[in-house]
């Protein structure tokens, strides 16, 4: 009865030690933290009336999507008056060909004439004088044809440079018009809704909060000791509370570790909580769907 009562007593200390030295005194995990994201605020980009804005809380937006339109009338309007001032300078320039034409046919035809005469003086049927007179003409006729079209040119391009501000300023509200539309800038889900349709809107105003959380990053941290156990790349597991006391295992991996150490936060414990100084690691987990913002996480190296 005695060497029953002992065995009785052995065997659930032996198994206490053993649970003791499997893990190593020091618990189930190596560090702990909370999972983040790269979040993104996105801004109005323009001024004015929230004509069209889409964007709910909890909502998956693709990226480039338009979510929204800021009304654009004005900008429009300012934008058609540009353009019709641009036509009417451009309706003054020359007509270089049409105003040539006329010179154009003159010297078409003393070069006929020319010819004839070369013909005629090599049959001595006409004088030297008479060619010499239609040379002269001919000569004349391109020069008159050559400052015409210079004058001409300067007038036309003179006119064209005109309109060159105009453009700028119709390329600047068109610039405008397309922040109007509003874009958005990554995959993700709207985290925070700050503005709503039909609301007036300023340049900065933040609109909404979105964050790509298909892939997570738990930020832990370790003591100087345990330095020497990760690197860069390393793979590690992950686990989450899933309730009732289990816990959910994910794979991690590890892409960056801070360089500097820094006071352990008090919503961190570590493998040694008597550590005061800690260095933050970074490590990507992929999201399933369960994980959340400041959801708390192990790691096991």
């Amino acid at each position: 009865m005695k060497n029953k009562i002992n065995i009785k007593i052995i065997i659930p200390l032996f198994l206490s030690l053993l649970n003791f030295f499997c893990s190593n005194g020091d618990g189930d995990f190596d560090a702990t933290g909370t999972f983040e994201s790269d979040e993104i605020i996105v801004s109005s980009e323009a001024m004015g009336k929230l004509v069209l804005f889409q964007v709910d809380e909890g909502l998956n937006l693709k990226q480039n999507q338009i979510v929204g339109l800021i009304d654009t009338t004005q900008l429009y309007l300012k934008k058609k008056q540009l353009q019709l001032t641009i036509k009417a300078v451009l309706s003054k320039q020359p007509d270089i060909e049409t105003q040539l034409a006329s010179i154009q046919k003159q010297i078409e035809t003393a070069v006929t004439e020319q010819k004839r005469i070369e013909s005629l003086v090599k049959s001595n049927a006409a004088t030297t004088k008479q060619l010499d007179e239609i040379n002269s003409q001919v000569e004349v006729l391109r020069k008159q044809y050559n400052a015409s079209k210079s004058s001409l040119t300067i007038t036309k391009e003179g006119i064209q440079n005109e309109t060159l501000p105009l453009i700028a300023q119709v390329e600047q509200i068109q610039d405008q018009i397309n922040k109007s539309i509003i874009k958005n800038p990554v995959d993700g889900i709207v985290l925070t809704r700050y503005a709503k349709q039909d609301e007036v809107t300023t340049n900065g105003k933040a609109l909404y909060k979105i964050a790509d959380l298909s892939e997570m990053t738990l930020r832990a941290y370790v003591n100087g000791d345990q330095l020497g156990q990760i690197k860069l790349g390393q793979k590690v597991k992950v686990f989450v509370d899933k309730g009732e006391g289990d816990q959910e295992e994910m794979r991690g991996k590890i892409y960056w570790v801070s360089s500097k150490a820094e006071f352990t936060p008090k919503t961190i414990q570590t493998k040694d909580e008597r550590v005061n100084l800690v260095y933050a690691i970074k490590i990507k987990v992929i999201n399933d769907g369960y994980l959340k913002i400041g959801m708390y996480g192990e790691v096991r190296f």
